[in-house]
């Protein structure tokens, strides 16, 4: 492929998608979500600004933003989106599954003091992953269980150490 032919960047780096990825806040490489995740977290009175395809969430957890297009010059900030955003700083509660509105700390409950060690033992505990529509109600457009897993690797960790 030529890279200096016309309409190509003549070759510099702003035709790289990773650079096209960045929260125009504080510049972190976002990750992709499906605009049906968008439509159905922002707050009712900004999803008519919910245009285009690509978006991405910030995953800074110092940044306010939560989601942005750059194709569609919008973000949306924490108080746009209808639900806290577990990685965000001062997240309230910290949802590890956000279908079934189970917490992080009900899931450390679990591991701690019932004796979970799988995904699978904390879901029968917490009743985690038992009403599944992810798409729209985990903030990244996808299942709860990766999330879960590191929560749980979490408090494994934490009680090994006391």
């Amino acid at each position: 492929m030529n890279t200096n032919s016309p309409g190509c960047c003549l070759g510099e780096s702003c035709c790289s998608t990773e650079q096209n990825d960045k929260c125009p806040v504080c510049g972190f490489t976002g990750q992709g979500v499906k605009k049906i995740t968008v439509e159905h977290l922002v707050t009712d009175d900004n999803r008519t600004m919910v245009n285009g395809t690509d978006y991405k969430i910030c995953m800074n957890e110092n940044c306010d933003v939560v989601y942005y297009s750059l194709e569609m010059d919008t973000k949306f900030l924490k108080d746009r989106v209808r639900v806290p955003i577990w990685f965000k700083k001062n997240a309230n509660p910290k949802y590890a599954c956000y279908c079934s509105k189970v917490t992080e700390e009900q899931v450390i409950n679990a591991v701690v003091k019932h004796g979970a060690k799988t995904v699978s033992d904390v879901n029968q505990i917490t009743g985690a992953m038992k009403n599944s529509n992810c798409r729209e109600n985990n903030p990244m457009g996808v299942c709860c269980h990766k999330i879960i897993q590191e929560v749980i690797n979490k408090a494994i960790s934490c009680t090994e150490m006391t």
